[in-house]
């Protein structure tokens, strides 16, 4: 984001700098006429409405998708705690426990790590107990509810982490700077030397505004982190409730992690 306003704003100190000393050299008179305001709007249009259309598809692929998943992933993980229920008291009792953790584990540690585009191995750590705890279920109903419900769990969450990854490849994102650069700068030049002072406004507003489109796609591309982004509430309220849920049903038995998912010591 910083970069992008650094480019954006040395783009247009440049045009307005080229248009006052560069601009005469290339003229064989010193015109006072140039570029009008309404000769602005056009490329403003042309370019807000591409960027618009840029961000619109981003928007509706990354981000949508890993608010879905998110969302469907807190599904799956209750669904694991209430199916777990139906399980052998030994079994539902360190199920639960494990899907506890997880939950606090994806909110403590995999959520921030998300914003930079990472996973966690924290809740793998829990997933994979969770799986061991199925051994001892084989043969019995519950068992093929419950691997139905941690697949689940599993494929929304492999989802979630490919989402946190930038959908836009570099060199698109460098390509759409190097727009914006030269784009300001061209329009710098053609502003009128004299009596412009609302092309310079004008200038400064298109600036701006493709300067915030182009943080908008930067942003939206990354749904983890950023202004724009997809919170946990999901995955938090799931662990608030099957925190609460292992309280009532397994009093004087203490979860096998802290409040950040982390594996207490024996």
């Amino acid at each position: 984001m910083v970069l992008v306003i650094v480019v954006a704003l040395i783009a247009l100190l440049a045009g307005l700098a080229a248009n006052r000393w560069l601009r005469p050299r290339l003229l064989s008179e010193d015109d006072d006429t140039g570029m009008a305001v309404k000769d602005l709007v056009g490329p403003l249009l042309t370019l807000t409405v591409l960027l618009l259309a840029f961000v619109l598809v981003t928007a509706n692929g990354s981000y949508g998708k890993a608010e879905v998943a998110s969302r469907g992933e807190a599904r799956a993980l209750d669904q694991l705690v209430e199916t777990a229920e139906y399980a052998p008291a030994e079994q539902r009792a360190q199920i639960q426990a494990d899907a506890v953790c997880y939950a606090r584990a994806v909110r403590a540690h995999e959520w921030p790590a998300m914003s930079d585009g990472h996973g966690s191995t924290v809740p793998s750590v829990w997933s994979t107990d969770v799986r061991q705890k199925f051994r001892a279920l084989e043969g019995k109903p519950v068992f093929g509810m419950l691997i139905a419900a941690d697949n689940k769990r599993s494929d929304e969450r492999e989802e979630r982490l490919t989402q946190a990854s930038a959908s836009i490849p570099g060199t698109i994102f460098w390509f759409l700077l190097a727009t914006l650069f030269i784009t300001v700068l061209a329009l710098g030049i053609c502003l009128p030397r004299k009596g412009n002072r609302g092309q310079m406004i004008m200038l400064t507003v298109i600036t701006a505004l493709l300067t915030t489109m182009l943080i908008i796609i930067r942003d939206v591309d990354r749904p983890f982190g950023g202004i724009i982004n997809v919170s946990s509430t999901a995955i938090t309220d799931v662990e608030k409730q099957a925190t609460r849920d292992f309280a009532a049903h397994h009093a004087g038995t203490r979860l096998p992690c802290d409040g950040t998912g982390i594996r207490s010591a024996a």
